[in-house]
Formats: structure tokens, sequence, C-alpha cells
């Protein structure tokens, strides 16, 4: 049977600035790609691929997309939630995103976008996420942060460990125990999530040739984004294309 705190789950797109408005359900916004800027009842955050939202019953919000941006929405019945989870919930409306949570919603995500998802994967998934989400402790600053918005800005380029150590002034030992601290990964496997997060982005929203996005997302040619994407999607690049632009539901 259906989670019955689950109301609907949706994938959407949002763009300018949406008038306030308020639901007579609770809602948590997941992004999956670019960023969306969100005003909860006067507290503003832009939500990407480290921050997702919650939204309680009747509180006013607002929100603004970038031309890119495509979000999880999982509308939620409150009184139905465990009491300590909707209270910390409720206390925390910006939601740190670890990479479990960020692996279940890129399932779900996939799910939602084929032929809808069973009751049987939603009974299982939401537990996962709410868990997920307000177990995850707020994270300070992270050291990497100028590292890793330089690979973001660029993919494409050679990033080899020994690369992305001398950035930052440390030794490549160092560098894994800071990916592992912080990220709970590796530099390699982080750099390999980036690469195909940034690749399915480019197939939803660009019309460039598929081996010219597997060049600048730094596959060494497109037969390497193909294998790539089937081993997390199941889907080639033409397939997941073609599938994400049928599912796109602007707002």
């Amino acid at each position: 049977m259906r989670p019955h705190a689950l109301l609907n789950l949706d994938i959407r797109s949002y763009g300018g600035v949406s008038a306030p408005h308020r639901h007579d359900f609770a809602q948590l916004v997941l992004p999956l790609r670019g960023t969306l800027a969100i005003d909860i009842a006067g507290r503003e955050q832009q939500l990407d691929a480290f921050r997702a939202a919650f939204v309680e019953t009747g509180l006013p919000h607002s929100q603004e997309g970038d031309r890119a941006n495509r979000s999880l929405i999982v509308d939620l019945d409150l009184t139905q939630l465990a009491p300590e989870v909707a209270d910390r919930l409720v206390a925390r409306p910006f939601l740190p995103l670890a990479p479990m949570a960020n692996r279940l919603i890129d399932y779900m995500s996939l799910v939602a976008g084929g032929d809808g998802a069973q009751d049987d994967q939603l009974e299982h998934w939401l537990p996962l996420l709410l868990d997920a989400l307000v177990q995850t402790p707020a994270r300070p600053q992270s050291r990497l942060a100028a590292l890793l918005g330089q690979i973001e800005a660029a993919p494409g380029q050679p990033w080899t460990t020994e690369r992305m150590a001398e950035r930052i002034a440390m030794s490549v030992s160092r560098l894994h125990a800071l990916f592992r601290s912080e990220l709970d990964t590796t530099p390699a496997a982080w750099l390999s999530e980036l690469r195909l997060r940034r690749a399915r982005e480019w197939l939803a929203n660009s019309d460039a040739s598929i081996a010219e996005l597997a060049f600048r997302a730094g596959y060494s040619d497109q037969n390497a984004l193909t294998r790539a994407m089937r081993r997390t999607t199941g889907l080639t690049p033409a397939a997941y294309r073609r599938q994400s632009r049928a599912t796109d539901r602007p707002e």
C-alpha cells in the first residue's frame, strides 16, 4: 500500500519569480539539477545539489529558478509522520544533502521519470529519504569548497588526484582523507558523479551533439559516456535525452 504520509510525487522546473503561495500540505523540494532560490516565510536560501528545502504546511513561500533547474517535489501529510521526524523537519527548513540522500533522490527521479513510481518502491524509499534528511548534521564550510568550485566550472579538464591536491597545496593522501571526512567519497568517485550529472543536465537542456557533450563533461569519447550512462541509469545518452524532455513539466 502507498505510504499514507506521501500525497504526491512529481518532477518540476520553475522559471521567473513566483507569487507567494501556501499549501494545505507540507512539501519537500529536492533539487535534481540547476539552482533554485526559495523564500520560506521570509527566510531565503539557494537550493542545489548540496541543499534541499522543507516547506511546512501553511507557510507562505515563493521561488525563482534558473533556466535549467529541475526538482523532485514530494507532498507530505505531516500528521502521518512520526512526531520526532516531523519536529526535526519543521525546525530545519533548509536541509543539507549528504551523498546518501542524493543517491536516493536520483534513484526516485529516474523511477518517477519513467513509467511512474510503484507503491512498493515508494513504501521503502520515503522512510529511507526522511531518515537521511533528518539525521544529516549541518556541515561547516567545506575546506574543499574552492577546489570543488574549480572542478565544477570545468569538469572536462584532466582532473587527476595529483592535480587536485596540487591546486590546494596538500598531499594526495590528505586530499583523500578530506574527501572521505567531508563528502564520504573519494576524489575519483566524486569527479565521476559530477561528470555524469553535468552530462545529464546538458543532454536534457542542450541540442549539442552527444559526442560534444561527452567531451565537455570529461569523457574520452561518446562510447565512454554511453557506458557510464548505461551503468548508472540503464539508458543510453540519446534515450535519456528523449525521456528527460518528455517528462519535464514547467510550472
